[in-house]
């Protein structure tokens, strides 16, 4: 995939922080068998997955959306347009969380903040290649205010009721 050893390695600080700094309700549920290391999403987290985006109103009120996300460089990734109202609020207030779930099978938990990505990135090409050969069409070419997000995560934590079947189910794939 697109992810270094580098990217990999620093995804796996993150996780060790966020499970060490965690609730002991949450250790409870997140135990080391059900628990996901950095090469274990990499390795799940292929293709597009619906993720659930909250974002804070000016009113500090929160909103929940789905978005198409893929984990591109360890980091989620998802496009929508500019005149959403998700966009209006991460442009005023950044910090977001993004949850992937999928019934017991996969749980992947975000906190961060979401960065818009521009044509200068120097990531954005192999992102816009990614997904366009995904869709099919470029996601810039769906209107005319597409934005391009990416959230740089500041805690995150994976988990999977049954860690072997997940895995294996993405080996025989």
């Amino acid at each position: 995939m697109l992810d270094s050893p580098e990217e990999i390695a620093a995804l796996q600080r993150l996780l060790d922080a966020a499970y060490e700094g965690s609730t002991e309700h949450l250790r409870n549920i997140i135990t080391d068998p059900r628990h996901l290391d950095a090469q274990n999403l990499v390795d799940v987290l292929t293709g597009m997955c619906t993720l659930n985006l909250a974002t804070v109103t000016a009113h500090n009120e929160p909103r929940i959306s789905a978005v198409d996300g893929h984990f591109l460089h360890t980091r989620w990734v998802f496009t929508t347009s500019g005149t959403a109202a998700k966009a209006r609020h991460l442009r005023a207030r950044p910090a977001a969380s993004i949850s992937y779930v999928d019934g017991e099978r996969i749980g992947v938990f975000s906190h961060g903040q979401v960065e818009f990505l521009t044509t200068e990135d120097p990531d954005f090409g192999e992102i816009e290649a990614h997904l366009t050969k995904h869709y099919g069409s470029s996601p810039s070419s769906w209107g005319p205010e597409i934005v391009y997000c990416r959230l740089q995560p500041t805690w995150m934590v994976g988990y999977a009721f049954d860690k072997a079947a997940l895995l294996d189910e993405k080996t025989a794939r």
